[in-house]
């Protein structure tokens, strides 16, 4: 694989194939709208590898840029896997100055917890005073 380029530039990133992953490949946004990926594009911070200028995979950094950040749909397309690409995408997640000084930056993930406690991420240090209002069938028809 040659050189992978990291972007924040949204106007790189392919939308229909960041739309197709998370509505049918996704364990988390299965059956999302398109325009829902849409908007929740252009309400965050969106960083995209990509190598022979193809993207190859993609994220969201939901954030205010001063106190508070969740980075949201991690994706490394799965034919892209294996060739290093979520740890520059998470390099370049960390490095992004629309998370420089905030205070909490959180996430959420089933699966992927050896991969961001490299990167500092912990458990709640106290999960008793999160709450949420959890819809996970919101995107059913």
């Amino acid at each position: 694989m040659t050189e992978v380029v990291i972007s924040d530039e949204k106007t790189d990133l392919d939308i229909v194939k960041i739309h197709h992953f998370l509505s049918t490949q996704s364990s988390w946004a299965k059956g999302i709208p398109l325009d829902t990926v849409s908007r929740s594009i252009s309400h965050s911070i969106c960083i995209g590898p990509y190598a022979d200028n193809q993207q190859v995979g993609f994220c969201r950094i939901i954030t205010d840029q001063a106190t508070f950040a969740n980075l949201v749909d991690v994706i490394v397309w799965p034919e892209y896997r294996g060739h290093g690409i979520a740890a520059k995408l998470m390099a370049a997640v960390l490095q992004h100055p629309s998370v420089a000084d905030v205070r909490r930056f959180t996430l959420a993930t089933s699966d992927a917890h050896g991969l961001y406690d490299k990167y500092g991420f912990t458990a709640l240090s106290k999960p008793e005073t999160f709450m949420e209002i959890y819809r996970p069938d919101v995107y059913d028809t």
